[in-house]
């Protein structure tokens, strides 16, 4: 098959989305599809054209940037080029394209899937709410041109105002089909655990970890107001970042929790991004992971499932769809969301009592394997090959 992922980032930008499309790209490629990405270049210092572990990446200029989202004139005519080229249409929401992109499809005879990730809400910034509505019903045109909409769970699908409007009932059948996300960490290296422990002086701490780009809606503020109370109970108790903090695309929050930073700046350790066998240190290096994400633009929480792979537990705030990890594993808790109290308690409960939240490595990768995700959409797009005749 000939495969095109439409989304406004890919890699080298960070982020769960990111992440997903990229490692279901590859997994399509090593088995023999052509697949292409086709992107926005965010950064011009990214080439125009590269192929990248397999996988084509297109990347259409950009001519301005209003906080995440982006403007690109030359977008229509490439991805005009580009569908009617391939085979299978895979769009990836949200994205204010997503409309066009969609209804291009469709014209060059295609059948559309796209794929929810989240609901989009901005950073409080004026014009937020109007960006938020326009994306929104830019993707609802999308949902309704789409063939088949793919959700990360059942749970994240019935309580998004996006997804909900596509579950039909038993009567009419539902558009939406769940498949989990692709799941890929290697196993940590000894060596690698103890040479991060060294680096960060980490012996004889309890370290609580945090694994995402530095963002409002990841929830790292209510992690680090947690830390007077999480230090009542666990002393020596200590956190460690990873993923982008300064200068993250659209985001302001590490200059606005500078002063916050600065007086638990000796609880703090800030690792920037990592590569996958770094992360996977990183996880096993955890005695807890977090994951306080504050509202639906987290559906899922992807380190989740690769920290519970490393052998460390989490706690995950109560939002649709981030929970289930946690419920389909037992490997943590689940606690109240932008609570500072909750969330520190549940840190405590765990770091208290961690060994009775373990499970084998064995076990977590059945339940999440990457080449079940992969086959469930390869069996998907197979069934959208172009219209006959």
């Amino acid at each position: 098959m000939k495969i095109l992922f439409i989304l406004t980032y890919y890699r080298p930008h960070v982020s769960g989305l990111t992440i997903y499309v990229e490692r279901l790209a590859t997994a399509l490629a090593q088995r023999g599809h052509q697949v292409t990405v086709l992107t926005s270049q965010y950064s011009k210092d990214l080439s125009q054209t590269e192929t990248v572990q397999g996988v084509l990446v297109v990347r259409v200029p950009v001519a301005w940037r209003l906080n995440k989202g982006v403007i690109m004139p030359g977008f229509t005519l490439a991805a005009w080029r580009e569908i009617r080229a391939h085979d299978v249409i895979s769009i990836h929401l949200p994205q204010v394209e997503a409309a066009l992109a969609t209804a291009l499809a469709r014209l060059a005879r295609r059948k559309p899937v796209l794929t929810y990730h989240c609901d989009l809400q901005m950073p409080p910034v004026w014009y937020g709410r109007i960006v938020d509505r326009m994306t929104f019903w830019d993707n609802l045109v999308a949902g309704k041109l789409a063939d088949t909409i793919v959700a990360y769970t059942h749970d994240f699908a019935a309580h998004s105002p996006f997804l909900s409007r596509f579950l039909g009932s038993p009567a009419s059948g539902s558009k939406v089909k769940v498949i989990l996300p692709p799941v890929i960490i290697p196993e940590p290296r000894p060596d690698g655990i103890r040479d991060l422990k060294a680096r960060v002086g980490l012996d004889g701490r309890k370290v609580i970890g945090f694994a995402a780009r530095f963002a409002y809606e990841k929830g790292a503020g209510y992690l680090i107001n947690a830390i007077p109370l999480i230090l009542r109970e666990v002393p020596n108790a200590h956190v460690l970042f990873a993923g982008p903090y300064k200068d993250v695309i659209g985001e302001t929050i590490w200059h606005d929790l500078q002063p916050l930073i600065e007086q638990y700046r000796p609880y703090l350790t800030f690792l920037g991004t990592l590569n996958p066998a770094e992360m996977a240190d990183f996880f096993a290096a955890c005695d807890v992971v977090t994951v306080a994400s504050i509202n639906n633009t987290e559906s899922f929480g992807l380190v989740q499932v690769e920290a519970f792979l490393c052998g460390t537990p989490v706690v995950a705030t109560d939002l649709p769809g981030v929970r289930q990890p946690v419920k389909m594993t037992g490997m943590g808790e689940i606690v109240p969301v932008a609570d500072v109290q909750g969330l520190a308690s549940g840190v405590v409960r765990v770091l208290k009592n961690r060994e009775s939240y373990l499970k084998p490595r064995d076990e977590i990768a059945r339940t999440f394997a990457l080449s079940r995700t992969v086959d469930e959409y390869e069996k998907l797009f197979e069934s959208k090959l172009p219209y006959k005749g």
